[in-house]
């Protein structure tokens, strides 16, 4: 299991616009962005009746985990399941392609065919359904701006726009509107092995800290 490094900050609208300016000089946008580098992200978040993931992160706990469904834009032909894993500040995380039909399934709560799933993650999260008790729990969603580096398998992003919605059972309606729960925007940089001196240098906000932040957490306080 290969773990990442990932740092989060929270900054501000005029810190974007002078990170992007920056980043746009050495990095590239991912690929997968639309025309303006951005993409839009929605994640279902999953959770127990003791809000087990949400107290973990509030209380810091040095392992945990916590599993979504993800997927880009109005795009329901391509969604993931995923478990994000942390370990002594360490990132990993866990995927596999499931089919909108799957995903409505699992919001159901119609979950045995996830016993012959063609991934072990589906699998996993069937027996946490089961015997943990794992039940949608809210929506996440972003807009995303992204950029790689290769050296180092950097990726910095700059989420903005962060908002929620408690209507699990609308996470593939399009047209599902969102609240609004968080005003700032949220730099990440993630990589394996090194940082590269250079995004080192991009990165760098003034007045700003290393935070343990929590889209997941944001919208469900």
């Amino acid at each position: 299991m290969k773990f990442r490094h990932e740092y989060k900050h929270q900054i501000n609208l005029s810190d974007v616009y002078r990170l992007r300016t920056r980043l746009s000089a050495v990095a590239k946008h991912d690929t997968h962005a639309d025309e303006d580098g951005t993409y839009f992200i929605r994640s279902l978040y999953f959770d127990n009746y003791m809000d087990k993931a949400l107290r973990e992160k509030i209380d810091g706990v040095n392992k945990r985990e916590k599993f979504r469904i993800r997927y880009y834009g109005t795009d329901t032909s391509f969604i993931r399941l995923e478990k994000k894993s942390k370990i002594n500040g360490l990132c990993n995380k866990i995927s596999c392609r499931i089919t909108a039909e799957e995903c409505q399934k699992i919001i159901d709560g119609d979950i045995e065919f996830l016993i012959s799933g063609k991934h072990e993650l589906m699998r996993e999260l069937y027996v946490k359904m089961k015997y943990q008790l794992l039940r949608p729990k809210c929506i996440v969603a972003y807009t995303r701006e992204c950029f790689v580096y290769p050296p180092g398998n950097v990726r910095v992003t700059l989420d903005m726009n962060i908002c929620g919605s408690n209507n699990v059972g609308e996470f593939l309606n399009p047209d599902l509107p969102f609240l609004q729960t968080y005003r700032d925007s949220i730099l990440e940089v993630k990589w394996d092995e090194y940082l590269p001196q250079i995004i080192r240098d991009c990165v760098q906000v003034k007045s700003r800290r290393s935070v343990a932040f929590s889209k997941y957490a944001a919208v469900r306080i």
